[in-house]
């Protein structure tokens, strides 16, 4: 289980803020933000003025403003966990967000799936 704790600051202007919290972090830690399945390249981790905590920062890509619905997932990746998502949705009206809770679910599968493969294979070859 991750010690990471992930506070939403705002989403504006297509830049996504947080600020993360590692109690025992001497160092910034390992995060990723994940939207189908790949990790964003722009992602910024700032140090904070008060110590274990960074500024997480990261721009929506112009690639997913597009019709339907986006998820960001926002994980440790020293163990897979999710610390956070952000879910966007564009187009039509949706009379309700149960396409977005689907499309984070499949999102977070997908990424289970693939800790899941690693981690057989890593057991493999430990044997």
């Amino acid at each position: 289980m991750s010690t990471l704790k992930l506070h939403k600051i705002r989403f504006q202007n297509g830049l996504w803020e947080g600020l993360l919290e590692a109690p025992d972090a001497t160092e910034a830690p390992a995060v990723q933000v994940l939207h189908h399945d790949r990790p964003l390249d722009d992602l910024q981790l700032d140090p904070h003025p008060e110590s274990n905590r960074w500024t997480l920062s990261f721009k929506v890509p112009q690639s997913a403003l597009t019709d339907g619905v986006q998820s960001f997932l926002i994980c440790d990746r020293n163990n897979s966990e999710t610390l956070g998502e952000l879910t966007l949705i564009a187009g039509e009206a949706i009379a309700d967000d149960l396409r977005a809770e689907v499309d984070l679910l499949r999102a977070e599968l997908d990424m289970l799936k693939g800790a899941f493969r690693r981690h057989c294979r890593d057991s493999q070859h430990n044997v």
